[in-house]
């Protein structure tokens, strides 16, 4: 099982709530969640041990935001193909993916992990510089990984009867 489909499992990804997640505003607003869990957990410097509940609350909003808005229209969006290729990629311990596509996702996802470190410290030690610095580096693997999904997707979107029933008749 893959690293991604745990996270999927923890976030209870069904089938519906993949298509409702593929919905652009959905994408959009997942951008929000990293600023705002910063904001929460600086928040200690003001609030003390209150700052549990916007800690919380920002937690809470990573789990409930691909959960908001309506499944898409259809999938012709380039957030919405870069989610479908997303699940595409999580599921390529059973339905392998093509060569040219195995690397890059990786090398993306490390460099997300390298700015998440740095947004770690940012944060610990309440330093403008390496949060945002951290940050930079978190979105740009991120969408640049968004990007590589939805070209997964195109690249596979007939591959399996699975991935054809995920698309919206």
């Amino acid at each position: 099982m893959t690293l991604e489909r745990k996270i999927a499992r923890a976030f209870a990804l069904d089938d519906e709530t993949w298509l409702r997640h593929a919905n652009p505003g959905s994408v959009a607003l997942r951008n929000t969640v990293l600023p705002i869990l910063v904001i929460a957990f600086w928040s200690r410097l003001w609030l003390g041990w209150y700052a549990v509940i916007p800690v919380a609350l920002a937690i809470l909003w990573t789990w409930y935001n691909p959960r908001i808005l309506l499944a898409p229209a259809s999938l012709d969006h380039w957030a919405s193909k870069a989610v479908m290729g997303e699940r595409v990629w999580l599921n390529r311990d059973v339905v392998p993916v093509p060569v040219h596509h195995r690397t890059v996702p990786d090398i993306l996802s490390g460099v997300s992990g390298i700015g998440i470190l740095f947004v770690f410290w940012g944060v610990f030690a309440f330093d403008l510089w390496p949060t945002l610095s951290g940050m930079a580096l978190v979105y740009c693997g991120k969408l640049w990984f968004l990007d590589r999904m939805a070209w997964l997707w195109e690249d596979m979107k007939n591959a399996t009867e699975e991935y054809q029933s995920w698309r919206i008749r």
